[in-house]
């Protein structure tokens, strides 16, 4: 069968084979799911965390780029798999995890706070030092995003070639949020997912102060949103 052939009855496959769907207890993993009619549904909070001008930094230096991609993917994945995030994808300098169960939005709002410190006060200070003449040009930075929601989780790709594709509001959100950035504003959320945090993540328990900034999203349909510079010492 050639490539044509090929093309045309994997297609064929799809579109003939019914859905069947399963409600997911926890996060899955590519290889628990067929390629065809086959999805979990899933409930949960999807943060991505996205550094600030890869491609400038990556100009600039292709060995600096290795080493601050690698400093911050793998402190972005101690974090979030701390406080009990499913890292499921990373797409060259951004990280996304999924947190499930009833605390998931308590959980997901302590990591963004953690991660923000520990960029601010160990990442970003050790890159500065050790690069701090070829980095004068960068404002070296990230973004977070979040948002909630049901999704369907199916298989894309082929066998041997496959990962996880999320199909639904919620992940696409977080990963538009993540590329919003406002100097110390790193953490931004939906609406929706600040009406479902607890208070101890809106609410400053020393003072009571508002940890957030309600902001509207003109680039989307004016979406409520809100924007924090708050961290949290792990």
């Amino acid at each position: 069968m050639g490539l044509k052939e090929d093309i045309a009855a994997n297609i064929d496959t799809i579109i003939a084979t019914r859905w069947a769907t399963r409600d997911g207890r926890v996060v899955p993993e590519s290889d628990g799911i067929k390629f065809h009619g086959d999805a979990v549904k899933l409930d949960g909070t999807f943060l991505y965390a996205d550094l600030a001008d890869s491609t400038g930094i990556a100009a600039l230096d292709r060995h600096l780029a290795a080493e601050i991609f690698q400093c911050f993917l793998s402190t972005a994945s101690r974090v979030l798999r701390n406080f009990g995030g499913e890292i499921r994808s990373f797409d060259g300098d951004r990280v996304m995890a999924v947190f499930i169960a009833d605390d998931r939005n308590l959980r997901a709002g302590r990591a963004a706070f953690c991660l923000n410190w520990a960029f601010s006060h160990v990442l970003k200070p050790k890159i500065e030092a050790a690069y701090s003449a070829k980095l004068r040009a960068l404002a070296l930075n990230y973004g977070c995003g979040m948002d909630a929601g049901s999704v369907w989780v199916i298989r894309g790709g082929v066998r041997d070639n496959s990962d996880l594709v999320w199909i639904g509001s919620a992940p696409n959100l977080a990963a538009k949020l993540s590329e919003l950035r406002n100097g110390a504003y790193r953490t931004w959320i939906t609406g929706p997912l600040y009406d479902a945090l607890p208070r101890e993540r809106k609410f400053n328990s020393a003072d009571g102060k508002s940890m957030w900034e309600e902001r509207t999203w003109t680039a989307h349909k004016g979406l409520r949103i809100y924007r924090s510079s708050w961290s949290r010492k792990p």
